[in-house]
């Protein structure tokens, strides 16, 4: 056997800079960064001004800023390097399990050269089990998990963020899947990878997404009587006066805006 088919896998290596494609079949501009998303790219959001701010007067100097937030579309095969292998397996695995693909992959995305499989919540479960049990997979480390919340992107506001790692191959993936605020639901990982115990805690605490079947699932960084969920994007901004010799800075959501 060659020395090639020795090697493990390196994920999101480049082959090569200047306009080349990467081990994710992207192509690179001249300093080895990923072109812009193309047609597929999912808007969002338009922001205007630095922060996005639009109770009150923009105090940044970027007032005129306008920016697209864009999530990455699906991609098409082939995806390129061992992509495509990593797909075609646990595919192929779930099919064997009596649920087909397209039930339980929304979408596949390969974006910045990185792998993400958009799983629909009902079969988080069984799809986390597949990849870490399966023989070609092998994905048996979960490095945690962690939320984003869109509030644009209506009907699945929370996004919970999965990072699996196969020490067997050497390979990274990532798996994303969302709930609505109004049924912040996603199944826990822990009786699959007992380490997401305390991220699942951590998630839940600052993001309010409720992980069933967690089994203690209780907040670990806030005070257990804490109202609401910090780092949502609707949560105020909160804050407390500053005292200076003589003078007192307002908390940030009392300060007043510039026109």
């Amino acid at each position: 056997m060659s020395d090639a088919h020795d090697k493990h896998d390196t994920p999101g290596t480049p082959d090569s800079p200047g306009g080349q494609p990467n081990g994710a079949g992207e192509q690179l501009n001249g300093n080895g960064v990923p072109a812009p998303r193309g047609a597929a790219a999912e808007v969002i959001r338009v922001r205007k001004g630095m922060f996005g701010a639009e109770d009150g007067g923009d105090t940044s100097g970027y007032g005129g800023l306008v920016r697209t937030i864009t999530l990455p579309g699906a991609a098409t095969r082939p995806y390129g390097g061992w992509f495509d292998e990593v797909a075609d397996e646990l595919e192929g695995a779930l099919e064997e399990q009596g649920l087909l693909p397209e039930n339980a992959i929304e979408k596949t995305v390969v974006d910045r050269g990185e792998l993400t499989f958009h799983i629909a919540r009902e079969h988080l479960l069984r799809v986390a089990q597949t990849l870490r049990d399966d023989p070609a997979l092998r994905f048996e480390l979960c490095t945690g998990v962690s939320a984003v919340h869109f509030l644009e992107d209506k009907g699945r506001e929370l996004h919970a963020v999965y990072h699996l790692r196969s020490i067997t191959h050497n390979r990274l993936i990532r798996l994303e899947v969302s709930a609505p605020d109004a049924d912040p639901h996603v199944p826990s990982l822990v009786s699959v990878y007992p380490t997401n115990d305390w991220h699942e805690r951590e998630t839940y605490d600052f993001f309010g997404l409720v992980f069933d079947g967690h089994p203690a699932l209780t907040r670990i960084m806030m005070p257990d009587d804490w109202q609401g969920f910090p780092q949502r994007k609707d949560y105020p901004l909160g804050g407390i006066p500053v005292e200076y010799k003589g003078a007192q800075i307002p908390a940030p959501d009392q300060r007043r805006s510039y026109s």
